[in-house]
């Protein structure tokens, strides 16, 4: 994901766009991505002179701290902060940190206030997100659109900023869900999820699980309604179509980064679940693509 931002800049885009919407809806103020290594790093809530904007602040590498209202929350790399402006909240580059690099992204409008309340009511300010997360990933593209200008009007802007809170919203869903199913398939989803690209095969999910395999599969079945393996090539495909994207990379490239062993195997499997070759898939104009599919594979 870091690479991602390899070939931008460290900086802060501000957002003057007009349009009245904004305010009922939701509109970007500022967007940016830092590395801040002087302990004169530090914003507090109560003394700043923006109004009614909401900041989330997601942090990359090295570590920062944020105090709010009496608590004092250590900040490492995967975890976000959510407060409004002005609110009792100071974050700082602390002593004995040396550097904190983050991406932020603040907005504001009626609904993005909304949605901040209905968040922090729920799970607090503190969010811990995956890097490769859609929320994260969100503002990285929007990073990368607006450093080749190719931000047109309030309204396209409005419309990321809403795709951000409803990825953010869809994810604090997702993790929700997570929390509920039995702890054998939570630990299950996630040696998939973090091992996706490698050469694992079912007896590898069963293992991480703790559990019989008959009993595994059972389980998994009835939590997901989907078998592991099927689980497991959804979440391969979804990457691939994301990394389609890319015409550097060979259909071959592609199939390996997704832990399927070959570009001719990850073709059929590709074909037997969308109808249609990664290639074609690529390479067409006759139908709208998609970023993720969802179904049984």
């Amino acid at each position: 994901m870091l690479s991602k931002l390899d070939s931008l800049q460290y900086g802060t885009f501000g957002f003057l766009f007009k349009g009245p919407h904004q305010q009922r809806i939701v509109g970007i103020h500022s967007l940016g991505w830092e590395k801040q290594t002087d302990s004169s790093y530090d914003w507090n809530g109560l003394t700043r002179t923006e109004t009614d904007i909401i900041v989330f602040q997601y942090t990359l590498k090295g570590a920062g701290k944020i105090k709010i209202e009496d608590q004092i929350f250590h900040l490492t790399a995967g975890q976000a902060f959510f407060v409004k402006i002005p609110s009792d909240h100071q974050y700082y580059l602390p002593s004995d940190s040396s550097e904190w690099e983050f991406i932020h992204i603040s907005l504001f409008g009626q609904e993005a206030i909304r949605c901040y309340e209905d968040i922090t009511n729920n799970l607090g300010h503190i969010l811990k997100l995956n890097l490769h997360s859609q929320p994260i990933s969100r503002i990285i593209e929007l990073l990368r659109i607006v450093s080749v200008n190719k931000m047109n009007d309030a309204y396209e802007a409005s419309s990321f900023a809403y795709s951000f809170l409803m990825e953010l919203y869809r994810y604090i869903s997702n993790i929700k869900t997570d929390d509920e199913w039995p702890k054998a398939i939570s630990s299950a989803i996630t040696f998939i999820s973090n091992n996706f690209q490698n050469s694992i095969i079912l007896d590898d999910i069963v293992d991480a699980s703790g559990l019989s395999k008959y009993h595994f599969t059972r389980l998994f079945h009835k939590s997901i309604n989907i078998t592991p393996i099927q689980y497991l090539t959804t979440i391969r495909i979804n990457k691939s179509i994301e990394l389609l994207k890319n015409d550097k990379l060979s259909i071959e490239d592609i199939a390996l980064n997704v832990g399927f062993s070959n570009g001719n195997y990850f073709g059929k499997v590709f074909r037997a679940s969308l109808g249609i070759s990664p290639g074609e898939y690529r390479n067409t104009k006759s139908f709208i693509t998609v970023d993720h599919i969802i179904g049984d594979y």
